[in-house]
């Protein structure tokens, strides 16, 4: 639920703006099929990237973790 004048994180953004080479990959990918499956999977048990890099990226990008 995004809170009004704000607007929420996208699924992938972080990947796509740091050019990550498996979200690089998955762009090439139809989604659904078994060679993006394939590399889905690595992205959730391998990623590349750290917490601390996504936190100071989003803080960076200017963006607020909100919690209800």
């Amino acid at each position: 639920m995004p809170i009004e004048g704000y607007s929420e994180y996208k699924r992938r953004e972080y990947c796509k703006d740091v050019k990550c080479p498996l979200q690089i990959q998955l762009d090439q990918e139809k989604e659904g099929n078994v060679g993006y499956e394939k590399i889905r999977q690595e992205c959730k048990t391998n990623c590349r990237h750290t917490t601390y890099n996504f936190h100071h990226w989003l803080i960076n990008k200017g963006y607020l973790i909100v919690r209800k």
